[in-house]
């Protein structure tokens, strides 16, 4: 059966900080930030954007068509205002928000970001009970629940997320939950956005509910591990990496190869 397109159209404080990594052991994080242009060193014809957002300061991804304007925001886990400050600032127009997986740092501003532009939300099938929990996500970590939308449709392995000219491949690559996705970018700078699968020098973690270690482990190897070294890996915490360097140093993927 042909893999699907889905295309979308339409007009701290520091106690907290301390108790959220606590109870989530986060890799290091930094701030990071990139964007590309068809007159930078890209090469394309794309708006593309991360930033942490939140206290557990996920990377929230915008990635835009520079013609059409349309665009995908990936991971809008928190600072929903800041978010759509910046599609405001790129004159963006929202086809999609999509998530890689429902924990509540990756999905805490989904519901307001959705009033904000009316696009529609959407994950993997896999992880919509673990979205419908976000109230006990949030008494685990001791913050107020944010709200929670209607999701509008389901992203699987093979569909390709289109924007403008531009389309986003979905994988499904569970482990670090049981619906977890990657999307990859595969054109001439070719980029994986991978959640919380895989980060510099680590793998996502897998004692929360629904987590694999031997299935995180194969999602890498058979689905990512297959991109080439030089593919760019923007992950759902910290620095970028490229495939290359965690097949070649990663600590939980050296040993398994």
């Amino acid at each position: 059966m042909p893999a699907s397109v889905v295309r979308i159209v339409q007009p701290h404080r520091l106690g907290v900080v301390r108790r959220l990594t606590a109870a989530w052991k986060w890799p290091p994080t930094h701030a990071g930030r990139v964007s590309c242009g068809a007159t930078q060193n890209c090469g394309l014809d794309l708006i593309l954007e991360h930033f942490p957002v939140g206290p557990l300061q996920c990377n929230c991804v915008i990635i835009g068509d520079e013609n059409s304007r349309e665009a995908i925001v990936i991971d809008p886990g928190d600072d929903a205002d800041r978010i759509f400050e910046a599609l405001k600032r790129h004159g963006l127009t929202v086809c999609a928000l999509v998530a890689t997986h429902a924990h509540i740092d990756h999905v805490g501003a989904l519901a307001s970001l959705k009033q904000l532009t009316g696009a529609r939300a959407l994950m993997h099938e896999a992880d919509e009970p673990l979205y419908e929990h976000l109230a006990e996500q949030a008494g685990w970590l001791g913050v107020p629940p944010p709200d929670v939308t209607t999701l509008d449709g389901f992203l699987r392995h093979g569909d390709r997320l289109a924007y403008g000219r531009h389309a986003l491949e979905v994988i499904h690559t569970p482990g670090h939950s049981p619906g977890s996705i990657s999307f990859v970018l595969d054109e001439r700078s070719p980029r994986v956005l991978c959640g919380d699968t895989l980060f510099a020098g680590s793998i996502g973690r897998t004692d929360l509910w629904g987590g694999s270690f031997p299935q995180i482990i194969e999602s890498i190897r058979t689905k990512l591990l297959t991109l080439p070294d030089e593919a760019v890996v923007v992950p759902g915490h910290g620095p970028e990496t490229t495939i290359g360097t965690e097949r070649a140093t990663n600590p939980f993927l050296v040993e398994e190869q």
